[in-house]
């Protein structure tokens, strides 16, 4: 098997996708700072070792996910919680303690140039998302050259000096490509380096060289190449193109040693024919309805309220929703489904098939039983329900999510924004519409659901964390750890699985080329 290093790890989406690869991947460590999503990457490590080493203990972490047990682990399943523990690690990557306890666990396994092994990994990309630079435009005190954060890929690119490894992969979001530190686009900085990383850190061995591949087109990156001779945009990644239901544009970088296999004709994924929609990757999870928040919550309390929305809107909206509108205003929310908080199981109906093969195959896991880990709805104020059931039928009827002021524009629906008609909030409210794949899930998901409203206005919700998980491509069999909030920050931050494994197939032929040579 291959080994493979797992920094900036999260909850281990990136992780997943290649210890999943048909077992040719190993996972030494995953390193993660926030010790909730050491949690869930240490539980993800126990199910992938008892599947591999003891399948008959896996009852202990399904008994754990569905609630029946306190704790995963049991005396038969000792061994397989120790190794987890190994393998998970909280680490904070550029402090002194956690370099030196990284650096020992990597030289305990003698990770080296001679025998082939893999990095991956994103370096935390707050202080390159468009998000987090506006917020620092707007404090005079802010300095780049001073956030430490920009420079954080220098500890993934110690990582790659110190120990060489045969391929890396790198992922960030998009803003990396036009953020600058000084006058300097910091991702020409780390072109060079990542091509060159003996020469970059003042190594004694400088001829320790990388090509830095794209693996949408056939650019590469040489160490003795301008990087401003090459279009930045060839590293993006759109993973709608790729089979993942969602519209996640990132740049990912395939760097490989130029002494490992150079015959090999330039890496590249295989895109898809068609997009998967939302509506294939949720819809048939069970449906569920939000709660009340602020106020006593009940199925007739929360119906009253769609209810009064809906009709008092009918009377004032477009006419194209006039007649929906009118009929949600007449509908029975009282089923059993619509009517729970959370799905237990038992549903054949809701078997959370997608209808597209390879994803069902990812996904899927009969031994849940029909049980759904991590689905349940949050609550929300009754004037944002309004608003939600509004702009889940305007995109049913319309196509597209409504925009800020010029759609939301009935009285009953503006939200209490000082500047609400400036433009600002042009996205405050966004559908994800059930024909399309979804918009990028971000960890802002956690922070609330208005950027992630549900397509099905009689659910009148924001999606819950499996919806959010689904739309990430984790396997249904994923558990996420800590409380909601948390679990959502977890999903959003990740890279998804099914993507990852699609570039760990990719790097698996590299690496079985050169066994074989």
């Amino acid at each position: 098997m291959t080994l493979v290093v797992d920094l900036f790890a999260g909850p281990g989406g990136l992780g997943e996708g290649f210890a999943s690869h048909d077992s040719e991947f190993d996972i030494v460590v995953s390193a993660e700072k926030d010790p909730v999503a050491r949690q869930t990457l240490r539980l993800r490590a126990f199910y992938r070792y008892l599947s591999r080493n003891k399948p008959e203990m896996l009852k202990d972490y399904f008994s754990y996910c569905l609630g029946q047990s306190t704790s995963p682990v049991s005396k038969g399943s000792e061994n397989a919680w120790a190794h987890a523990n190994a393998e998970a690690q909280i680490i904070e990557l550029g402090s002194i303690a956690g370099n030196t306890h990284l650096y020992d666990i990597l030289d305990r396994k003698e990770l080296g140039h001679e025998q082939p092994w893999v990095l991956i990994g994103g370096p935390p990309c707050q202080a390159y998302s468009l998000a987090g630079r506006s917020r620092n435009k707007g404090n005079n005190e802010y300095k780049a050259e001073e956030d430490h954060r920009h420079f954080l890929y220098r500890e993934y690119l110690n990582i790659i000096g110190r120990y060489q490894p045969a391929i890396f992969v790198m992922e960030n979001v998009k803003g990396i490509l036009s953020a600058k530190v000084g006058n300097e686009h910091i991702f020409h900085s780390i072109l060079r380096d990542l091509a060159a990383p003996g020469e970059a850190l003042g190594l004694a061995k400088h001829d320790l060289k990388y090509r830095i591949c794209s693996l949408v087109c056939d650019t590469e990156f040489h160490a003795d190449d301008e990087p401003s001779a090459i279009n930045p945009a060839d590293y993006i990644i759109r993973a709608e193109n790729f089979g993942i239901p969602q519209a996640r544009h990132r740049v990912i970088l395939l760097g490989i040693r130029e002494d490992f296999n150079s015959g090999l004709p330039h890496p590249k994924l295989a895109p898809v024919q068609e997009h998967v929609s939302v509506a294939q990757a949720i819809g048939k999870l069970p449906p569920l309805r939000s709660r009340l928040s602020k106020e006593v919550d009940s199925v007739q309390n929360w119906q009253n309220v769609i209810r009064w929305y809906a009709a008092n809107l009918a009377k004032q909206s477009r006419p194209a929703l006039q007649p929906t509108l009118a009929k949600v205003s007449q509908s029975d929310f009282r089923s059993e489904q619509i009517g729970a908080l959370r799905y237990v199981g038992g549903d054949i109906n809701y078997d959370g098939r997608t209808g597209v093969s390879t994803l069902d195959e990812w996904l899927l896991d009969d031994r849940l039983a029909g049980c759904w880990l991590n689905h349940e709805a949050r609550g929300h104020m009754r004037s944002d329900l309004g608003r939600y059931v509004y702009a889940a039928l305007f995109a049913q009827e319309l196509g597209v999510s409504p925009k800020g002021h010029l759609d939301f524009n009935l009285e009953m629906l503006r939200p209490e924004h000082k500047n609400w008609e400036s433009g600002s909030f042009a996205d405050r409210f966004r559908v994800q519409v059930a024909t399309r794949p979804s918009t990028t899930i971000t960890s802002h998901i956690s922070k609330d659901g208005h950027y992630f409203i549900h397509y099905d206005p009689l659910q009148c919700r924001s999606l819950t964390v499996r919806e959010a998980a689904r739309l990430q491509t984790f396997p249904d069999n994923y558990f996420f750890e800590g409380n909601r909030t948390q679990q959502y920050h977890q999903v959003g931050n990740a890279v998804p699985p099914l993507l990852a494994n699609k570039i760990a197939s990719i790097v698996a032929k590299f690496i079985q080329v050169d066994r074989q040579s």
